[in-house]
């Protein structure tokens, strides 16, 4: 592959010193080409440098489909993926929501909704409804094989968060079956904590193995395309409280020497260790993207030291006020790993061939997807609904997510943080009560068209209305 730097949106920085003429700029332009283009071919191969996989500018168009206007759309009747209407095992699943089958096998059937009989009248309506987006939103139709290409091209995603994000894993492992294979075999052992990375990697018997464009150093048997970690609040738990002592010394709640944390169970990692998953070089890594989502873990019951029974829901806005301080600091110790990471990167590139330099060109991004809320009645429900209401209930905090939603894009409109982006796209799944799992109404089922539609929108977001990547 050819490699050239892409210099639209790079800050200028002077190569060596300023040439007098025309010609002159254009004989050392032309130099520094040729030292990327033709040293991995003209150099002995025990010498040749190892470059980053850059890629050529392909002239695409830019994308005018912001997050917003995605949500803008309305949920839209489509012809059944199937004409039967028999479904009478979990097996059946596959073919009623349009799938080939599906790689991951984590609690395979509550994630296609297909473990409770008293719900197969949901089959095949359920999976009969496509998002219809703006007029003038315009995105190209989701096509499973162009993403495989992409998530090996262009990198794979990390997906960070709770349960609801490992809903939206084992969506990918259907939607781009057969092209991919999961890790790790539950079905081998079944005792794997929830803590534990899940990967899909590229099939090698997929017929695309043939047409992608491999980076350099890309294995198939080693290099993930799509991991997902159970990471529920971000930071970690004695992180988070030193953050809150250190913003609240003098708090009403809690003493310096107690945790804001009862004992209820959740999965945390640093943002230093996933940085560190994130941004590790070919062939353990290859991400592009990193997509994380938080919120649903966020409530008095866990943050027991911030329950005040004399308030609203007990005290449910000291968590909301904590978590946009606490996302703050996640957003500028993530951006701060990523700067390190393209620093680091360009240090080792620059060592290689000598004194050449060049403006930052910033390779991965983090896109951070609302969180949802659930429906309190949701196995009442047989199709989409045109308008979204709160609870009656007030069920954990899921009355309160959108002002979760609110403190974390609110942190993210500053430009302190510019490879970090807030999607707003919950509105598709808030109109969606009828495509929850068979077994509670928070979690999504694979094949409604809910998640799918998640890995439409970022798949445009990240290879269209990004500015390209050089990879």
């Amino acid at each position: 592959m050819v490699a050239l730097f892409k210099t639209d949106s790079v800050p200028y920085r002077p190569l060596f010193a300023a040439p007098r003429s025309l010609s002159t700029k254009f004989l050392t332009l032309l130099s520094i080409f040729s030292v990327f283009c033709l040293a991995p071919y003209l150099l002995p191969s025990h010498i040749k440098p190892d470059f980053p996989s850059f890629r050529i500018p392909t002239g695409r168009t830019r994308g005018t489909c912001p997050p917003r206007s995605w949500a803008a759309g309305q949920w839209v009747p489509k012809p059944p993926p199937t004409n039967r209407t028999d479904f009478t095992k979990p097996q059946d699943a596959y073919e009623f929501l349009g799938f080939q089958g599906c790689a991951s096998s984590r609690e395979h059937w509550w994630h296609l909704a297909a473990d409770n009989e008293k719900l197969y009248d949901r089959f095949p309506g359920v999976a009969s409804w496509d998002w219809a987006t703006p007029s003038d939103c315009e995105v190209r139709p989701l096509n499973p094989s162009a993403i495989v290409r992409d998530l090996v091209e262009q990198g794979g995603w990390l997906l960070i968060g709770d349960s609801v994000t490992e809903n939206h894993f084992f969506s990918l492992s259907c939607l781009l079956y057969p092209h991919v294979r999961a890790t790790p075999d539950y079905n081998e052992n079944p005792y794997y904590d929830r803590g534990y990375p899940q990967n899909l990697y590229l099939e090698p018997s997929s017929p695309l193995v043939h047409s992608i464009k491999f980076p350099r150093g890309f294995d198939i048997e080693k290099t993930p395309l799509v991991t997902f970690r159970r990471i529920d609040l971000l930071l970690e738990q004695p992180q988070l409280d030193h953050i809150y002592h250190s913003l609240h010394p003098d708090s009403q709640y809690v003493s310096a020497n107690q945790s804001i944390f009862s004992d209820e169970a959740t999965w945390n990692t640093s943002p230093q260790e996933y940085a560190k998953i994130f941004t590790s070089p070919l062939p353990e890594g290859n991400y592009g993207t990193m997509i994380v989502s938080t919120g649903g873990h966020w409530t008095t019951t866990l943050f027991s030291g911030l329950k005040d029974e004399s308030m609203f829901k007990d005290g449910i806005q000291n968590v909301i006020d904590f978590f946009g301080e606490a996302m703050e600091v996640w957003a500028r110790e993530v951006q701060s790993l990523l700067d390190d990471a393209q620093e680091e990167e360009w240090r080792k590139l620059r060592n290689k061939i000598g004194r050449l330099t060049g403006g930052s060109k910033r390779s991965r991004q983090v896109v951070v997807r609302a969180y949802l809320p659930g429906h309190e009645d949701c196995h009442n429900y047989r199709a989409p609904i045109e308008t979204y209401s709160k609870g009656r209930w007030g069920w954990y905090n899921w009355n309160q997510i959108d002002l979760y939603n609110d403190a974390f894009e609110a942190v993210l409109e500053s430009r302190k943080f510019p490879d970090i982006h807030f999607l707003p796209i919950d509105r598709p799944a808030l109109l969606r009560p009828d495509a929850h799992s068979a077994g509670d109404c928070l979690h999504i089922m694979s094949g409604a068209g809910v998640l799918e539609g998640w890995t439409h929108y970022i798949w445009h977001y990240v290879t269209r209305e990004l500015p390209g990547r050089i990879r």
